[in-house]
């Protein structure tokens, strides 16, 4: 048998969960790839679009721990489709912690980052669940949040959004804004539509505005359907040829535990431009956090990281954006040392060929590294990608 052959079976075998879930199949992988990592640094959710210019670029968190005092974010820049990236360079560096990069692509060129950045207190790192971090970092930590720069700047902290008018080379000086994971859409109306979740914790909140400038205006709320005990966030949003809007969402148990059964993702969707939605329903992946891209070929891509063993990256297919069907669930990668992983997003290089990018450690299969608290010697995550081809149409 030809070893091409023998890749393709492979690619195309099952592969079964050791969490009851069922079996998913493994993607036809081109190639993985790295777009940043460095030995003293934690980087972790990345954002991706497409420059009017044809540049790929990715957003992303740079700091030295998951719940460092001052990340910073980064945007690497590709020229050639993805197969080479330039070193990043720095969009936002306050003295706190920034920390989250969602764009917002227009069709005028023009891309908005919406950032959110933390201020850490003594409290915060104090009331941290045990074997955390150690204490000398904390200690570290501590020391950071409590100097006069750091106190000072607790009127920066929340969301913002910036512009670029040149494909993220230069940004317009950031304004107070609404948070986005992964960033909003522009309909094909030309209206904008942002979902944030930081501004309630057991609903969404849908804004709207006629330009990236703003206004914004408050448009809905999606509330979650079991409030005391199971709380809506992260969500990101696509508009389907159809104009029905979808958006997928994190589902995570009160009081927190991200492997209650019940942290699948949950969709809710809107057939009147945002103003009126579904009552949230689960659906059958189980992963965190979601991204939607519409395909060339109109179906709807989700992609989500998956914490639980094996852990990796997963994406699934839907024709219609709103029925999920495991049968349709493809494995990206499986190798991952620990759930330190995820948040991938998605983008269409070509009809049918897709390249995920995501945060997690580049490490052999079957590396261990030690968590709780995590070893400071490990390798960190960077942000990494794959290229891949997407089942064809049945």
């Amino acid at each position: 048998m030809k070893l091409s052959l023998v890749v393709m079976l492979l690619s195309l075998s099952p592969v079964h969960s050791q969490d009851g879930t069922g079996a998913s199949t493994r993607a036809d992988v081109i190639k993985h790839i790295s777009i940043y990592e460095s030995p003293s640094e934690y980087c972790a959710w990345p954002s991706i679009a497409r420059t009017m210019g044809g540049d790929l670029v990715v957003l992303f968190t740079k700091t030295e721990e998951h719940l460092g005092p001052n990340g910073a974010i980064l945007l690497s820049r590709s020229t050639d489709n993805g197969k080479t990236w330039i070193r990043p360079v720095v969009v936002l560096d306050s003295p706190i912690d920034d920390r989250e990069s969602g764009i917002t692509t227009l069709r005028d060129g023009r891309i908005v980052g919406h950032f959110w950045s933390t201020f850490h207190t003594r409290e915060s790192y104090e009331s941290l669940a045990p074997n955390s971090y150690g204490r000398d970092l904390l200690d570290r930590w501590i020391a950071m949040v409590g100097q006069p720069g750091y106190l000072d700047a607790k009127k920066t902290s929340g969301a913002s959004t910036a512009i670029s008018s040149d494909g993220g080379r230069t940004w317009s000086i950031p304004t107070r804004g609404h948070d986005s994971v992964h960033g909003g859409i522009e309909l094909a109306n030309g209206n904008l539509l942002l979902a944030s979740y930081r501004e309630s914790r057991d609903s969404i909140t849908i804004h709207t505005a006629d330009s990236a400038s703003g206004p914004w205006r408050q448009l809905a709320t999606i509330v979650s359907p079991h409030p005391e005990s199971l709380g809506l966030g992260e969500p990101h949003m696509v508009q389907l040829r159809s104009g029905r809007v979808i958006m997928m969402m994190r589902a995570t148990a009160h009081p927190y535990n991200d492997r209650d059964p019940r942290c699948v993702l949950w969709e809710s969707y809107s057939d009147d431009n945002g103003k009126t939605w579904v009552v949230p329903f689960a659906t059958s992946l189980w992963g965190f956090p979601p991204h939607l891209a519409l395909l060339a070929d109109g179906r709807a891509l989700c992609t989500y990281g998956y914490r639980r063993v094996p852990y990796g990256e997963r994406a699934c297919l839907s024709d219609d954006g709103v029925t999920w069907s495991l049968q349709n669930e493809v494995i990206l990668r499986d190798d991952a040392p620990n759930g330190d992983l995820g948040y991938p997003a998605s983008i269409e290089l070509e009809q049918g060929v897709i390249l995920t990018v995501y945060y997690q450690s580049n490490v052999p299969v079957g590396t261990i590294q030690k968590m709780d608290p995590p070893d400071p010697h490990r390798a960190k995550p960077g942000i990494l990608g794959t290229i891949w081809r997407v089942p064809l149409v049945r």
